[in-house]
């Protein structure tokens, strides 16, 4: 059983559902999920998360959202997909491959925030417990 209060295991657990099974188990099985790889801002060793994803539109752009749970600082996967944008892959299914990244911002983030948000409560409450803007990235696959 995971400890759910060990964020490292818990993160570790959902990804193996994701490789697993090309999604996720339980909560997580109502988004889309992928499998992020960045690099540390400041350790630079290689960093993965798992996280919900929203598919774009027909340029192939996609967008995952840096909401740490609503807490007031963002995730920490979006200052390293910043400070080293060209060292981002995802791992979508059984495919992984290198994305570009952009900083989506002003009425476009807050048109696809409030898309996410009314798809998935929980994206909403996050935005209700933090007084920050909750950033959102475009993601693009790079061939």
């Amino acid at each position: 059983m995971t400890d759910l209060n060990d964020p490292a295991a818990f993160h570790d657990n959902v990804m193996a559902q994701i490789r697993e099974t090309g999604g996720a188990d339980g909560f997580f099985a109502q988004f889309d999920m992928l499998i992020l790889h960045t690099v540390g801002a400041k350790s630079g060793q290689p960093r993965q998360n798992p996280m919900a994803y929203q598919p774009g539109g027909d340029d192939g752009e996609f967008y995952v959202f840096a909401s740490n749970n609503g807490r007031d600082t963002s995730s920490a996967w979006y200052y390293n997909a910043l400070a080293h944008p060209d060292r981002v892959e995802v791992e979508i299914g059984s495919d992984r491959y290198r994305v570009a990244v952009r900083d989506v911002v002003g009425e476009q983030r807050d048109r696809i925030y409030a898309r996410q948000a009314e798809r998935f409560e929980n994206f909403a409450e996050y935005e209700r417990k933090t007084t920050r803007v909750i950033p959102v990235l475009g993601l693009t696959r790079v061939d």
